[in-house]
């Protein structure tokens, strides 16, 4: 996590501005950040690890901070955060983010996080926080903040990662099994959203590398389902890349993934007809 303490950050502190120096951000859209509960992060309950909630809440936390102001950031604290509900394994987590309150170095930031049942799609809150995240160095650098796209429409699954030094290979640069991982992660939610029952990965049908990911950049995933046959689903997903501090992107991986619909007994079995995301 990035979190420090207030004696690392003297001289930032939100405390020290002065009540003109707040306003209240809308100019971004929200940025989500989508995973899955798989057994690594799991309990020895089969639910979510309360650290591994923290961990991911607090990276959004910095990548909405650094995406607002086009600056360094680091955590300086973060207030109540209230567990409301267990999150079993196999849940997808869909964390947002919102600006509550900016100042000269700080930003203030909400976080959510909403647990979804893949096959019903029935959907509840598992976690809310508040997180204060201020600027390090010197507060006039930065580029101004460039615009966040927004997802093309309801069917396209958006996920957000941070490439740190253990997703890089010995040049600085995203090690292409990361890629494809996120890659997959990003088709498997979209196909499993679209058909709400479990799907498996048949074949990665083509995937394009067209420039690297540096190290300290956010990956941007779109998924979208281009098609969908008996029991197989065929899916598109892009990788762009994002300066964190000039906010400049670049298109670096293109993929179409098929994924085929399972019964419990493990055969392939006929796709049914889309069900909506609903609220708990």
């Amino acid at each position: 996590m990035q979190a420090m303490s207030h004696s690392a950050v003297v001289g930032t502190a939100a405390h020290e501005e002065t009540p003109h120096a707040h306003t209240t951000a809308t100019r971004s859209p929200p940025t989500t950040m989508v995973d899955v509960v798989f057994p690594e992060r799991a309990n020895h309950h089969g639910t979510l690890f309360g650290g591994a909630a923290l961990a991911m809440m607090d990276k959004l936390a910095f990548l909405v901070a650094t995406r607002e102001t086009r600056r360094p950031m680091v955590t300086a604290n973060s207030g109540r955060i209230d567990f409301h509900s267990p999150i079993p394994q196999g849940r997808l987590i869909e964390l947002s983010g919102n600006i509550v309150r900016r100042g000269t170095r700080s930003i203030e930031v909400d976080v959510s996080l909403i647990a979804e049942d893949l096959c019903s799609g029935i959907r509840s809150t598992g976690l809310h926080g508040h997180f204060t995240l201020v600027s390090v160095g010197d507060a006039r650098t930065g580029a101004p903040a460039a615009p966040v796209p927004e997802p093309v429409d309801e069917h396209t699954t958006r996920m957000v990662e941070l490439v740190f030094p253990s997703h890089t290979n010995h040049i600085g640069t995203l090690y292409g099994g990361q890629a494809l991982e996120w890659l997959g992660k990003a088709a498997f939610v979209a196909a499993s959203r679209l058909a709400r029952m479990p799907v498996v990965m048949a074949s990665s049908d083509r995937i394009d590398f067209h420039a690297p990911v540096l190290e300290g950049e956010i990956v941007d995933l779109s998924a979208k389902v281009v098609h969908v046959g008996n029991s197989s689903l065929v899916v598109e997903v892009t990788m762009h890349a994002e300066e964190l501090l000039s906010g400049q992107r670049r298109l670096c991986t293109r993929g179409q993934f098929t994924m085929v619909a399972i019964a419990y007994d493990g055969r392939p079995t006929p796709v049914a007809p889309p069900r909506p995301i609903s609220d708990a």
